[in-house]
């Protein structure tokens, strides 16, 4: 009795895999007596050998296992964890190198960290719902799940008051999957292998919390809030009078200036001079302002404009007969269209994209503004990739209206929306303003006696008109050394 080997078979578990002790020791678990033999040919337990069997739960004839269910339960499990990690891969892949915000790069990292436990996930529910030899596989299954169930419902959260898109299925399709897991998985107790001392298990959680915490307010809160300080004006320069040609000259010059810390795309500009009529009499009390000229003066449109830096350009504007009385005063404004750059990313060529003249007019459809001097259309990007996927591709137009009031008109929405004009409506698209800080910025209103702009115009040279502003000549290279 010597070389007599003990074998001892234990009681089926919640699927019905049996552990299998050889004198004393673990060899592993197996679901039918096949496997049970096969196993102890490969410990070296041959056919005719002396066994003494020790059967706990039920003799060699109770085999519980059904392995069509089984396996066809562990292919599901296993090809939505697959599912899931692809996602999180595609999603922090893009993140982690192209993230608009350092915050965002951070989180695509984590994310992709996420989807290698998933993918350890799917490889422990093979060993899970086969052999069972790691002692662990069930507690990392069960992590896996619960994390799609998490990504799932996430990915329902974003898409409230979004259009129905792909993801939207997607996650409908995650938590109902992850559920069902969840439940096969709570119901065979896959987490009863787990044992984590209480001490260790707090100082882990408060640590991961803490820093959380901090890198998401540091990071994300802090530059997310952090409001874009523009500003931007007018101010009136030199005049000049020619008596022979009747006309007037004076330079006005607009600038906009980045004074905050966030950099922003300048979508449009405009400035308009007036001249404000005489009140001499009774009667010219109702009389309006006349527009003597609109325009722009932000180029290349589009323009990234960093913190801290300016942009600045003169106008010679002309005033025809100018006669003393004809206006009390002359106003110049300037108004800038800005989104920040931290939020979204300009996809197509937004300088290139100016639409206007015949071309315009032949491609205007119901609900466009009527006879606009321009348009700009151009896809943007989102801040992350998880908001491309949840709020679907959108476009950004941008209109541009003449007339006694010129205005600009932003509006950020799906392809497959139509854009209508309301003139009712605000000039800014509200859920762009939240979304990507979209901002109207107007410039104090300058303004100059009119007749005063006569008299500092009668005093310089009259015969002839003002020369454009000269480009500054650049400074020449030194010489190169001599060898």
């Amino acid at each position: 009795m010597a070389n007599t080997r003990e074998v001892t078979v234990g009681a089926p578990d919640d699927l019905g895999l049996r552990e299998v002790l050889i004198d004393g020791r673990s060899v592993g678990g197996v679901w039918s007596d096949k496997e049970l033999w096969r196993l102890l040919r490969r410990e070296g337990v041959a056919d005719g050998d002396p066994v003494q069997w020790e059967w706990l739960g039920g003799d060699a004839a109770v085999w519980p296992d059904r392995a069509w269910m089984r396996r066809t339960t562990g292919f599901f499990v296993v090809v939505g964890l697959l599912t899931t990690s692809c996602l999180l891969f595609r999603i922090g892949i893009a993140d982690s190198g192209s993230a608009l915000t350092y915050g965002g790069r951070i989180a695509g990292f984590t994310i992709v960290f996420v989807a290698v436990v998933v993918l350890v996930a799917a490889a422990a529910a093979v060993d899970f719902w086969e052999t069972r030899r790691w002692r662990y596989s069930g507690v990392a299954v069960l992590l896996g799940v619960a994390i799609a169930l998490f990504c799932g419902i996430s990915i329902l959260l974003l898409q409230i008051g979004e259009n129905f898109t792909a993801s939207t299925v997607i996650g409908a399709a995650l938590v109902a999957w992850a559920s069902i897991a969840l439940f096969e998985l709570i119901k065979s107790r896959a987490g009863k292998g787990l044992t984590i001392p209480k001490n260790i298990a707090i100082g882990v959680i408060l640590s991961t919390v803490l820093a959380a915490a901090n890198l998401a307010y540091s990071q994300i809160y802090v530059p997310y809030v952090t409001t874009p300080l523009i500003q931007t004006g007018a101010a009136f320069k030199e005049s000049n009078i020619d008596k022979r040609a009747g006309k007037l000259y004076m330079t006005v010059h607009m600038y906009v200036r980045n004074a905050g810390q966030v950099p922003v795309y300048v979508l449009g500009s405009t400035y308009w001079i007036r001249g404000e009529p005489a009140k001499s009499k009774p009667a010219d009390k109702k009389s309006r302002s006349e527009l003597i000229y609109d325009g722009e003066f932000v180029s290349p449109d589009g323009r990234v404009l960093n913190p801290g830096e300016e942009v600045a350009q003169d106008a010679v504007i002309e005033v025809k007969d100018p006669t003393p009385g004809k206006f009390e005063a002359i106003t110049a404004q300037s108004e800038v269209y800005v989104i920040r750059k931290d939020r979204m990313r300009l996809t197509g060529d937004y300088e290139h994209a100016r639409v206007s003249g015949k071309t315009l007019k032949e491609d205007l459809k119901e609900g466009d503004p009527p006879d606009p001097q321009y348009r700009f259309r151009t896809g943007i990007s989102n801040s992350s990739e998880i908001l491309n996927a949840t709020r679907g591709p959108q476009y950004l137009t941008v209109w541009r209206l003449g007339g006694r009031s010129p205005l600009v008109i932003v509006d950020v929405s799906p392809p497959d929306e139509r854009i209508r004009f309301d003139p009712r409506r605000p000039p800014l698209d509200q859920r762009a303003t939240e979304r990507y800080g979209l901002t109207q910025i107007r410039g104090a209103m300058a303004q100059t006696p009119y007749p005063e702009l006569l008299e500092k115009a009668g005093a310089t040279d009259k015969g002839a008109t003002p020369p454009p502003t000269p480009t500054p000549t650049p400074t020449p290279r030194p010489p190169l050394p001599a060898l």
